[in-house]
């Protein structure tokens, strides 16, 4: 039996569902000053509440998607969460909720 592949379509899904327990771990982001993508100190969930400013790409939660087929998604189970590990050329993160 085949796992179901995890889409855009899936995680947007998720986090509509779960928007009052969604919480964000950022594990690397994108910084200009080394034109690339660097690992994140001491990365912590965080509430993935919405933000303020309707920012495209970031679906208000604090996470940053390429879009174009350009995300790259696994289920995540650990450390008494479930959700998804994203990654792009942006950096990495992780939506999930207390398990």
């Amino acid at each position: 039996m085949s796992a179901k592949r995890v889409t855009v379509a899936t995680i947007k899904s998720f986090a509509k569902k779960n928007a009052k327990n969604l919480v964000i771990k950022n594990l690397s982001h994108f910084d200009g000053m080394c034109d690339g993508v660097r690992n994140c100190e001491n990365p912590t969930f965080r509430d993935a509440s919405k933000v303020d400013v309707n920012v495209p790409y970031t679906w208000n939660i604090g996470a940053w998607f390429v879009g174009s087929s350009r995300d790259y998604f696994t289920s995540y189970s650990r450390d008494g969460f479930v959700g998804f590990e994203i990654y792009n050329s942006c950096g990495s993160f992780i939506l999930a909720v207390k398990a």
